[in-house]
Order: structure tokens, then C-alpha cells, then sequence
């Protein structure tokens, strides 16, 4: 668990998708944070949208950013609690062929240590689609730290070893 300095960078295209029904871009401070540390990582910032907590609007901005070869990952934040209005991972879930379900599990478990049993709360959650890698953090700041810090910026890093989900993207459409 450790980067590999003799291997190449490779930096991903990345677009950041907020899901919010009351922010805006001069107010999202969680997407403003995964900006900031996805290009302070190397990566490019492939695009970048709010929508609505809508279903089948987050499954358009999503088929949109699938299709488009200039889009390798999509990382959203919000929408993923267990309210009504909170529909990401069900969005996600109507685009993705396979889900990753060890994100999920592996992002509450390093939640815990900040924030204790509210974790529970987080339906967190990520998969692939046509080649594409998908993500949904919670909306909270401290939920981009978590995911991006914990989870992200090593697992999309071609130097990270043992393994990586990069080095995996060459392979993501075989059948």
C-alpha cells in the first residue's frame, strides 16, 4: 500500500457532479473541495455540473458523461442520505452494469473514525458503466475528505500499488 515512484502518472478525466436542490456554484463547498483535491492530485477536471435531487435527472448528466470519451470518472456529492429527496444511489444503480460494493462499505468504515455511528446514514456507493467509473460521495465537505483522502486519490493513482482502478481502465468494456 504504497506509491510506486518508478511508475508513470497517469492523470484521469474527471468530472464532479453535485446533487443539490438548494446549491448553487458560488455556495458548494463539497464540490468546490473535490476540485481542489482531485487537481492538486494530478487530475484534469473534465467537466462539472449541479443538478437537482432528481432521478432521472442525475441518470441524464450521468449517460451524458458516459458517452463522452473525454470522461473517464465521475465523482458526485450528494443526494446519498435516506431521505426522501435523496435518490444518487438509485440514479446510479439504472446506469451502472457492475457495482463496485466494497466503496460503499470501505468509505463508512473510514467515516466511523470522524463521525461515529451517524455513518449509517450514507448510502456512499460506486460502479462502472460502458467504462466509466462512478462514485457517489455524501454532500458534506468532511464526506470529500473522507472519500477522496481515504479512498479516491490512491485507488486513481496509477503509481499505487499493490493495485489500482487505472490500471484497471484499459479493460473496463472487455466482454
Amino acid at each position: 500500500m504504497a506509491i510506486d515512484e518508478s511508475r508513470a502518472f497517469r492523470p484521469v478525466r474527471i468530472a464532479v457532479l453535485t446533487v443539490s436542490d438548494s446549491r448553487n456554484r458560488a455556495d458548494d463547498r463539497s464540490g468546490d473541495t473535490l476540485v481542489a483535491r482531485l487537481t492538486g492530485a494530478g487530475h484534469i477536471l473534465a467537466d462539472r455540473d449541479i443538478v437537482r435531487d432528481d432521478a432521472d435527472a442525475i441518470v441524464a448528466k450521468l449517460e451524458g458523461w458516459i458517452a463522452d470519451s473525454r470522461v473517464d470518472c465521475v465523482i458526485s456529492t450528494g443526494g446519498t442520505g435516506v431521505t426522501g429527496r435523496d435518490v444518487t444511489p438509485e440514479a446510479f444503480a439504472r446506469v451502472w452494469e457492475k457495482e463496485i460494493a466494497g466503496f460503499g462499505e470501505l468509505f463508512r468504515w473510514l467515516s466511523y473514525r470522524t463521525i461515529g455511528t451517524s455513518t449509517i446514514q450514507s448510502r456512499a456507493c460506486a460502479g462502472v458503466a460502458r467504462g466509466t467509473y462512478l462514485f457517489a460521495l455524501p454532500g458534506s465537505t468532511g464526506a470529500v475528505k473522507d472519500g477522496w483522502d481515504g479512498i479516491l486519490k490512491d485507488q486513481l493513482d496509477s503509481r499505487h500499488t499493490p493495485c489500482n482502478f487505472v490500471e484497471l481502465m484499459p479493460r473496463l468494456k472487455e466482454r
